[in-house]
């Protein structure tokens, strides 16, 4: 998870890097960039997501996707992302994950 959209895009370019060469698929999912084409990747499925706790809460929310699969939660710049009010959303996205 990533507190900007910036930073969710260079996660992703990096991570694609790796998950085509191991044939993983990925997405990434943040504010700014039409809803119905990352719905639709996440729909195809995926192994790895980058996301903005924002729109990743609105999937969650609207029970577009679900974190039932989750293994690791990678908080990027968590420091960061507790300065710009995001604690409510971290842990309304913790919670959601099965333990």
């Amino acid at each position: 998870m990533s507190p900007t959209r910036e930073l969710a895009m260079q996660i992703e370019q990096e991570a694609f890097k790796y998950t085509t060469a191991c044939n993983l698929p990925s997405a990434a999912i943040y504010g700014g960039n039409p809803r119905g084409e990352q719905l639709r990747q996440l729909r195809a499925g995926v192994e790895i997501l980058v996301a903005c706790p924002g729109r990743l809460l609105d999937f969650l929310d609207y029970n577009q996707t679900n974190l039932r699969r989750c293994t690791y939660l990678v908080l990027e710049e968590a420091d960061r992302m507790l300065d710009m009010g995001f604690e409510k959303d971290m842990i309304k996205i913790i919670e959601k994950i099965p333990c």
